[in-house]
C-alpha cells in the first residue's frame, strides 16, 4: 500500500496573521489531509487579538482576546510550538532549528514574524520604568509598575501611542502625558484641523499632549525620572511607554540570506513569494508593492493568497486600501481613500463642531461626482458608507455635503445600492454578493449566523452596522416581512412588546420575563423593558423588580463619571432660574467639593459627586425647590429658550414661558432615547429649535413646529409638521407625535433616526399626527396627560423612602464610608490661581 504524502508547511509565528493563515489553509483543503502544518510561536500563549489589545486593561482577560484555543490546533492537525522561536533556516537542507532544537522539515516556509516595537535612538532606554507596548507580556509588567508610579508618559502620538494612553488612564496615574515628534497627533491619518479636535478631547479627559517634541534622553540612574527633550525642555515622569511605531521582523530571513528592503522588510513578490520561491512572507514583515501593510485586513488578505498558491490556485495580493476607523479613547476616528487630497485638484468640504468635539473632511473630485477621501473625528457612524461610495465610485449627490450632513429630508442611499463586489467586510474579504448569497439563499439571516458562516464582523467588526442593514435589506427585497425583535429572549419588536404589556398590564420585568419572554434576559432587553414600562406607567423605575434592569446611569438617577463619581444635573426649566436658587447650588458645590459646568442646555451641572452623598445633595436641592433634571435617563432633558419678548427687541412671542410649560409638561416622560427640544422667541433662531427633537419658532401669528431633528453626532436639520399655530394645537400636536415616538421607535433611536428609517417619511408623519388618519390621535392624547398626571420627581422620591436611600452607599457594611480610591483634582480656576501666585 503506497503511503500517502502530505505537503509539509512550516509557519514561523503565531500571531493573528500566521493564525489565519493555518484557518485559510486548512478552509481551502477541501478534500482534508494534504497538508502538514507546523507552527512556532515565540509567545507562551496562542495567537489573540493583537488589534483590541488596550482592551486588557479595562478588565478584558487573555482568554478573552484569544482567537481559537490551542486544542484547536490539535482538532485540526497542526503541530505548535509555543515559547520556541525559530532562531535559523538552512534554505539548502530546507529545515528550521528553533530554540530548544527543534528541527523540522519543510516544503514550504510562511514567515509571519510580524514587527516589533520601534525604539528611537536615545540614551536611557534600559532603565527601569521604561516599557513597549506590543504583548500581554507588555501589558503585565506596565500594570505592575503603575500600582507605584504616579506620572506616565508615551512616546508616540500615533494609533498605537494613542492606544497606550488610553492604558495610563485606565491604570489611574495621576498624569498622564502624550510625547510626539510630529506637530500634531496621527500625522498619517487625519489633517491639522481634525489633530486638533482630536487634542481637545484627548485633554479634556486629562492627557497632556506635547507636540513637536524630539526626546534625547530618559534620565535617571537606575530607573526612570524624566524626559529631555531637544528643545531644552524636560519632563517628570516615572513610568514610559515607547510606542512610536513599529520595526519589521526581518532579522531571520536576513540571516537566511533572502532579500530584505534596506529600510526593513522582507521583500515579495504580488504573490508573497520571497528571492526563496518556497518560502513566503506575510503580515506586517512583509514589504510588497513598496510598503509595509500594518492592518490586520491586508495581513488576512496575505494570508488568503499564500494559502490559494499552496492549493494550486492563482491569486495575487493587489495594493490594499490602508482606510481606517477606531475609537480612541471613546473618540471615534476615522480616514479613508485620499485624505489629504488637495485643491485644486479637488473640492474640499468642511464641517467642524468644535462644542461637539466634531470634524468631518471630504474630498471630492473636481466634477463634483465622486468621493476621492475623508476625515472623521469625533463622530464615524458614517464611515462605511462613505468607505463604499468612495471605492466604488458611486456618483455623488447634487450637494455633495450630504454625505457627511445627512441628506436634510431625502431619502439616503443605503448599503443596498452599492455593486455587488463592495467589499463589505475587508478584514475577511466578504463582498456584498457574498452576503447576499447567504442571507437570501442559506438564510442565514441573524448577524451571528452570518459570522459562523462568513467570518463577517469577526475581525475589527466596524462592518456590523451595515451587516444588520443588509440583512434587512435581502429580507425586504424578497418581500419577507422584518420583525426587528427586541433580541434572543424575546421574539418580539418593542413595539408589538409595548402592546402585549399594556393589554396585560404588566408592571415588573419579571412578569415581562414569565409572560413573553424566555431564560433569564440580557442587557439589551433589560433596558428595553424598563423603557417600556417607565413610558407606559411612569412609576418609580427603582421600585419593584426594576432597579436591576436598569442602565447603570438610571440605577443611580445619576451619570457616572470617570473615576467612579457622579453629576447631579437639577432642572432649570426654559433656562431660567432665580438668585436664590443659583446661591444654593453655589452652597452645595461648595458643601460637597463638586465641580460646576453651565450645559449647553441653560442647566448646571455638579460634578464629582460620591454615590453615598447624592441623597443628600438631593435633599438640599430639593428643599430648595430644585427637581431631578432627568439627565441620566432617556427621557426630556431640556426645552431651551432664547428670551423672547421678555427683553429681545427682536421677539415677537414669549418663548420663555413658554418654553417652561413645555418643560414642566413633558418632564419625566421616558422614551427609546434622549429628548431635547428648544423654543426661539423669533426666526433668529437663538435657541436653536431646528436641531432638537422637537422645536417651535414663533412667528407673528403663533408657532412653527419643527420635529426630529438631531445635533448630535449626526447632525440634521428638523422638519417642519405644523406652522402658524396656536399655543393649544402646539401642545396637542406634540402630545401625538411624541407618545407615537414612544410607541414605534426601536430601542435607543433618537427622532431623527427613527423618522429618516418611516415607511413615508414626514408625509406619513403629518398625516397621524396633523391628520389623524389612524384615528388614535385622541388615545394618544389620553396617555400623555397620564404621564403629565403622575409625574414624580425620582430624587425626592429616593430621599423621602429609606429602602431606597439605602441603596446609594458605597460599601454595604459600612455606609458611612466612602470609596478611598476616589481622588478629586483641583478645579481649573483653583489651579489658575495657584499658578498666578
Amino acid at each position: 500500500m503506497q503511503t500517502k504524502t502530505c505537503t509539509r508547511v512550516v509557519v514561523i509565528g503565531n500571531g493573528m496573521v500566521g493564525y489565519k493563515f493555518c484557518e485559510k489553509l486548512i478552509a481551502r483543503d477541501k478534500t482534508g489531509g494534504r497538508f502538514s502544518i507546523t507552527v512556532f510561536g515565540e509567545e507562551p500563549r496562542v495567537a489573540y487579538d493583537r488589534v483590541h489589545l488596550s482592551a486588557y486593561f479595562a478588565g478584558k482577560t487573555a482568554d478573552a482576546l484569544t482567537l481559537a484555543p490551542e486544542q484547536w490546533y490539535h482538532d485540526n492537525g497542526i503541530k505548535l510550538y509555543l515559547t520556541d522561536p525559530v532562531i535559523a533556516i538552512d534554505r539548502d537542507q530546507k529545515t528550521v532549528r528553533s530554540h530548544h532544537g527543534t528541527v523540522v522539515p519543510y516544503d514550504y516556509l510562511v514567515l509571519a514574524t510580524g514587527s516589533g516595537a520601534f525604539v528611537p535612538p536615545m540614551a536611557g532606554v534600559e532603565k527601569d520604568g521604561v516599557f513597549v507596548y506590543r504583548t500581554i507580556e507588555d501589558l503585565d509588567m506596565i500594570q505592575t509598575h503603575a500600582r507605584t508610579a504616579r506620572r506616565g508618559a508615551v512616546l508616540g502620538g500615533g494609533l498605537l501611542g494613542l492606544e497606550a494612553a488610553k492604558a495610563l488612564l485606565d491604570l489611574g496615574l495621576e498624569e498622564a502625558h502624550v510625547v510626539e515628534f510630529a506637530p500634531r497627533l496621527m500625522p498619517r491619518q487625519i489633517d491639522d484641523a481634525g489633530s486638533g479636535i482630536l487634542q481637545r478631547q484627548l485633554e479634556s479627559l486629562g492627557l497632556t499632549i506635547h507636540l513637536s517634541k524630539s526626546t534625547q534622553e530618559i534620565t535617571g540612574d537606575d530607573a526612570i525620572t524624566g524626559m529631555q527633550f531637544a528643545d531644552g525642555t524636560r519632563l517628570d515622569v516615572d513610568m514610559l511607554v515607547i510606542s512610536a511605531g513599529i520595526r519589521p521582523r526581518d532579522e531571520l530571513a536576513k540571516a537566511a540570506g533572502l532579500d530584505t528592503h534596506p529600510r526593513g522588510g522582507i521583500l515579495t513578490d504580488n504573490q508573497l513569494k520571497t528571492s526563496d520561491s518556497s518560502i513566503f512572507a506575510i503580515g506586517e514583515c512583509a514589504v510588497v508593492h513598496h510598503m509595509i501593510y500594518g492592518l490586520v485586513a491586508p495581513g488576512y488578505e496575505m494570508a488568503d493568497v499564500v494559502a490559494a498558491q499552496l492549493v494550486g490556485e492563482m491569486k495575487e495580493f493587489k495594493p490594499f486600501d490602508m482606510s481606517t476607523k477606531l475609537k480612541l479613547i471613546g473618540t471615534d476616528v476615522a480616514s479613508f481613500g485620499d485624505p489629504f487630497a488637495a485643491e485644486p485638484t479637488c473640492r474640499t468640504v468642511v464641517y467642524e463642531n468644535r462644542a461637539k468635539g466634531i470634524y468631518k473632511r471630504i474630498n471630492v473630485s473636481a466634477d463634483g461626482r465622486h468621493l476621492l477621501g475623508g476625515i472623521l473625528v469625533g463622530d464615524a457612524e458614517q464611515y462605511n458608507m462613505l468607505l463604499q461610495t468612495c471605492k466604488n465610485k458611486t456618483i455623488l449627490p447634487p450637494d455633495p455635503e450630504d454625505v457627511i450632513l445627512g441628506s436634510r429630508g431625502g431619502e439616503e442611499a443605503g448599503v443596498m445600492s452599492l455593486p455587488d463586489d463592495a467589499l463589505i467586510c475587508s478584514c475577511e474579504a466578504i463582498t456584498k454578493a457574498m452576503l447576499c448569497h447567504e442571507i437570501g439563499e442559506n438564510k442565514h439571516t441573524t448577524v451571528d449566523a452570518l459570522k459562523k458562516a462568513t467570518k463577517a464582523c469577526t475581525g475589527c467588526g466596524g462592518c456590523t452596522p451595515m451587516v444588520k442593514d443588509m440583512i434587512q435589506g435581502v429580507m425586504k427585497a424578497q418581500g419577507i416581512y422584518v420583525r426587528n425583535v427586541l433580541c434572543e429572549h424575546f421574539d418580539y419588536t418593542r413595539q408589538e412588546l409595548l402592546d402585549l404589556v399594556k393589554m396585560n398590564g404588566l408592571k415588573t420585568y419579571t412578569d415581562v420575563l414569565n409572560t413573553f419572554g424566555k431564560h433569564d434576559g440580557c442587557e439589551v432587553c433589560k433596558p428595553a423593558v424598563a423603557s417600556i414600562l417607565a413610558s407606559l406607567w411612569n412609576e418609580n423605575i427603582l421600585k419593584k423588580d426594576r432597579a436591576t434592569i436598569q442602565d447603570s446611569n438610571d440605577r443611580f438617577l445619576a451619570n457616572i463619571q470617570r473615576g467612579g463619581t457622579y453629576s447631579v444635573v437639577p432642572r432649570v426649566a426654559g433656562g431660567e432660574i432665580s438668585p436664590e436658587k443659583l446661591i444654593v447650588i453655589g452652597q452645595v458645590a461648595q458643601k460637597y467639593g463638586l465641580y460646576t459646568k453651565i450645559t449647553g442646555g441653560q442647566r448646571i451641572d455638579l460634578f464629582g459627586a460620591h454615590v453615598g452623598d447624592l441623597p443628600s445633595i438631593w435633599e438640599e436641592l430639593i428643599a430648595a425647590g430644585f427637581e431631578s433634571g432627568h439627565a441620566y435617563g432617556k427621557s426630556l432633558r431640556t426645552v431651551k429658550s432664547c428670551v423672547g419678548t421678555t427683553w429681545c427687541r427682536f421677539g415677537v412671542q414669549d418663548s420663555v414661558t413658554f418654553a417652561i410649560e413645555l418643560e414642566n409638561r413633558y418632564k419625566g416622560l421616558r422614551s427609546p432615547h434622549k429628548l431635547k427640544s428648544g423654543v426661539s422667541g423669533c426666526t433668529r433662531e437663538c435657541a436653536e429649535a431646528q436641531t432638537k427633537d422637537f422645536g417651535i419658532i414663533a412667528t407673528e401669528k403663533g408657532w412653527n413646529v419643527y420635529v426630529c431633528g438631531n445635533g448630535g453626532t449626526k447632525p440634521q436639520h428638523a422638519q417642519l409638521l405644523a406652522s402658524d399655530v396656536d399655543k393649544e394645537t402646539c401642545v396637542k400636536y406634540l402630545d401625538r407625535f411624541l407618545m407615537f415616538y414612544v410607541r414605534t421607535a426601536d430601542p435607543l433611536t433618537r427622532t431623527a433616526t427613527w423618522l429618516n428609517k418611516m415607511d413615508g417619511g414626514m408625509t406619513y408623519l403629518k398625516a397621524v399626527v396633523v391628520d389623524d388618519v389612524l384615528g388614535i390621535a385622541d388615545e394618544l392624547e389620553r396617555e400623555m396627560q397620564l404621564v403629565v398626571d403622575t409625574y414624580h420627581c425620582e430624587w425626592k422620591e429616593v430621599v423621602e423612602n429609606p429602602e431606597l436611600r439605602k441603596r446609594f452607599t458605597h460599601f454595604v457594611n459600612a455606609p458611612e464610608q466612602k470609596d478611598p480610591t476616589v481622588v478629586f483634582e483641583p478645579l481649573r480656576d483653583q489651579i489658575r490661581a495657584q499658578e498666578w501666585k
